[in-house]
């Protein structure tokens, strides 16, 4: 790991800072949080008045609370997993405390503003850029965060498929069930390795200088993709498989928590990977979209509809309760440091000149360095 070295800053003028973004303004927040909240005794209420889901007011009765306990204890492994490789990707000198905030703080707003995960990433990226780390540095390593994640999803979604298919895992109805999702998973992959590709030649044809910038980004994240994963870096590995296996076991003691069999592993996986897709439909917190897809596809894989509803209920209460928990007082507690602390985030871009939310345009330096705008450093914080 490496070591954390230590940095001046020299101050060069002082700006004005720049507000938190208005999509993760307190007032957005607490309008979704109600959206959420208003969603939420909506299920209660069709569960507890539609005289034809008595089934499943007698699943939900006969709840044992200590499997609900260790799946919240498994969605904090998965997200302190996600805490692992944000650090490991963007920067392994700031500290444990900045990096777990942060990585916090991106789950609370894929919970609670989720479009795909990229509400999440676009609240790091500000964080960063106000904490002092160079713009071409965190769309680059935004792009490599994203396709670490996504490939551990894709990368199980083929394995998970070939192993199906060849009857290593049980559970698929047919062959075509382990077939298609490992055509599928590789076909996303190879499209991931050609992004490079792509994105070069659309930069160099347009016209339009942001959007060849974007290009650009794309293009070089993909490259310090690779290159991280060629580094075997523990972390990276370790978390974000973790942040995926994690949240699978979930699922699955989601179903024993109500007397539920669990399915099959290699159903289990395939099912939650694919139901994930229905992320990508702009709902707060994904409610409906991810639902929907997973019941729809544990039933596709034989899992009984009431069983899955069940669980898919119970896993998703605590995937949005469980990092709004975390995260929501993390954000809060980041954004007073960021204002009024000399934090280490800047750390991670030392020799910039960079603007830091609350002090102002400043130099990231090692000691002994000589700013363009002084005579000398002077002592951080």
């Amino acid at each position: 790991m490496p070591e954390t070295p230590s940095f001046t800053v020299n101050y060069l003028e002082t700006v004005e800072a720049e507000p938190l973004p208005e999509e993760f303004s307190s007032s957005r927040l607490r309008h979704s949080l109600l959206v959420l909240a208003a969603v939420a005794v909506v299920v209660v209420a069709v569960v507890v008045l539609v005289p034809g889901l008595a089934s499943l007011r007698e699943r939900f009765a006969g709840a044992e609370a200590g499997l609900l306990v260790v799946a919240a204890g498994l969605q904090v492994l998965s997200c302190a997993s996600y805490v692992l490789v944000f650090r490991a990707v963007f920067c392994q000198r700031m500290s444990w405390r900045t990096s777990a905030e942060i990585g916090l703080s991106e789950l609370a707003a894929n919970s609670i503003l989720s479009v795909g995960g990229a509400g999440g990433l676009a609240l790091g990226a500000w964080i960063l850029r106000r904490g002092g780390v160079a713009v071409g540095h965190i769309a680059r390593r935004t792009v490599a965060f994203f396709l670490l994640t996504s490939l551990a999803n894709v990368g199980f979604l083929t394995l998970g498929g070939i192993a199906l298919a060849t009857g290593a895992l049980s559970g698929a109805p047919s062959v075509l069930y382990g077939i298609v999702p490992a055509l599928g998973g590789a076909l996303l992959i190879s499209l991931a390795l050609g992004a490079r590709w792509a994105a070069g030649r659309l930069a160099q044809r347009t016209q339009r200088d942001r959007v060849a910038r974007v290009f650009r980004a794309v293009g070089e994240g993909v490259d310090e993709a690779l290159a991280l994963l060629r580094s075997y870096e523990p972390l990276i590995i370790l978390g974000a498989a973790g942040y995926m296996l994690f949240d699978v076991a979930m699922l699955g003691v989601c179903f024993a928590a109500f007397g539920n069999d669990v399915p099959p592993v290699g159903v289990l996986l395939l099912a939650y990977i694919i139901g994930q897709l229905g992320s990508l439909i702009p709902l707060p917190g994904g409610i409906g979209g991810v639902d929907g897809a997973l019941i729809g596809t544990l039933v596709l894989y034989g899992v009984d509809v009431t069983d899955a509803a069940v669980a898919v209920i119970a896993y998703r209460g605590l995937l949005l309760l469980i990092p709004a928990l975390l995260g929501l007082p993390a954000l809060a507690v980041l954004r007073r440091r960021l204002q009024t602390e000399a934090h280490d985030i800047a750390a991670c871009a030392p020799g910039d000149e960079v603007e830091v939310l609350g002090r102002g345009k400043v130099r990231v330096a090692y000691p002994g360095a000589v700013s363009a705008g002084g005579s000398g450093p002077r002592p951080a914080g």
